[in-house]
């Protein structure tokens, strides 16, 4: 392929990470109203957020497998439809089961775009291009939460706001839909066959034995640590983080849409390193600049620190997150898998990412009220901590190597 049909291809395969964020944060100018409107608790509003992570872990958990046996676009196919029909039943929900119903729904739409989107993109990338390639995952992703933000902000005040900033993703998911079926052809090394043959042979507790389930714990492990650091607490909880600091409403959501646009700026700086820098020195620069700005969000919730630091260490952390572990995650576990375990090893060590990003979610809300930020910032500094000391000693430098040599590297 020359460079034209491949970026015109990945185009329409990260508008499923495009919805991927509407929905992650689409949330965040809604959960007032739906608090208020329904009467919840705090765990109310918690289960009703994290039903759609609850949702990405299944979604994750089986779309490996059905990618294997039906192809890439097939699962993309499926994954756009999902999208409209969960998002206008959100939009349309008249209860908290019904809507924490089709929050779980667009989950599954989430969660198995979270595989799809990146292995689909690892398999029909140059070795040169695909770090920067499956990056636009990501940069998908923030341009999605952004946008959310953006949405909520302009709806935020009109009669009914939470179903309109609910109901966005299903316009954008219906242009989805038309792009893939139209336009998204089928992976070429799934469509040679040799995937799906090796991959049918290949039985479920070989991905954690031996040389192939080392690869697969370190894979997981760094999926995990992406969440377990906080950043979905943020994506979703911002208003309520800023109103801890005395700033409400409009306010508190103007600030979250500056957090989304630093996210997304953040991200284009990995689309322009991940390629010539490397994967690793991402990953220990963003960890380390998370640990710094976690620690002052730490101290200034403990101390009460002013309402501009606890904003400038809140975006300090977003731009080192984006820039490193948000995209970068994506691109090394795509990488590092063989081809015959690709698809059901990113189908697993991205549940467990979602499993992380669920637990994360649900209690955060709980955390911030019951024992306040410096608890709650605390915790997820710790976990930075660790994550710098994995990726130092654990993790390979993939950079513009084919997937081929990859594997043999790893004597896989």
């Amino acid at each position: 392929m020359n460079n034209a049909p491949i970026y015109r291809i990945v185009f329409i395969a990260v508008l499923g990470g495009f919805l991927f964020g509407l929905n992650m944060a689409g949330i965040s100018g809604a959960v007032n109203s739906i608090k208020e409107l329904f009467s919840l608790t705090d765990n109310g509003i918690g289960l009703m957020v994290s039903a759609l992570t609850a949702g990405c872990l299944v979604g994750a958990l089986f779309t490996g497998g059905f990618a294997d046996r039906f192809g890439r676009r097939r699962i993309f196919l499926a994954v756009a439809l999902l999208f409209v029909i969960s998002s206008a039943g959100c939009a349309l929900s008249y209860n908290p089961p019904m809507l924490t119903l089709f929050r779980f729904l667009s989950g599954l739409a989430v969660g198995a775009d979270s595989v799809i989107g990146p292995m689909y993109i690892s398999e029909i990338a140059p070795a040169g291009k695909r770090g920067r390639l499956v990056s636009f995952q990501q940069f998908a992703i923030t341009i999605g939460i952004l946008a959310a933000y953006l949405f909520d902000y302009l709806l935020l005040g009109r009669p009914d706001d939470w179903r309109w900033m609910l109901a966005v993703p299903a316009l954008f998911g219906t242009v989805f839909l038309v792009a893939s079926f139209f336009s998204l052809p089928e992976s070429p090394r799934w469509q040679r066959g040799t995937v799906r043959n090796d991959a049918g042979k290949v039985a479920f507790r070989e991905l954690f034995s031996g040389r192939t389930g080392r690869v697969v714990a370190l894979g997981t492990l760094l999926a995990a640590f992406q969440q377990i650091t906080g950043i979905n607490a943020v994506i979703n909880y911002a208003p309520i983080i800023f109103e801890h600091t005395g700033v409400g409403g409009g306010t508190a959501l103007l600030q979250s849409c500056l957090v989304g646009f630093i996210n997304f700026l953040s991200t284009i700086v990995a689309l322009w390193l991940v390629d010539t820098k490397g994967r690793r020195t991402l990953l220990l620069w963003g960890a380390a600049g998370m640990i710094l700005s976690l620690g002052y969000l730490t101290a200034s919730f403990l101390l009460g620190g002013p309402e501009l630091g606890v904003l400038a260490a809140l975006l300090v952390y977003i731009a080192f997150f984006a820039a490193s572990f948000a995209p970068v995650m994506w691109v090394v576990t795509s990488e590092i898998f063989p081809d015959r375990i690709r698809a059901r090893a990113l189908s697993f060590s991205t549940c467990v990412s979602w499993m992380c990003t669920f637990l994360t979610v649900q209690f955060s809300p709980a955390i911030l009220n019951a024992l306040g930020g410096a608890a709650l910032f605390g915790i997820f500094g710790v976990f930075a901590l660790l994550a710098l000391l994995f990726v130092k000693y654990r993790i390979p430098e993939t950079r513009g190597k084919s997937l081929e040599q990859i594997e043999r590297e790893l004597n896989l």
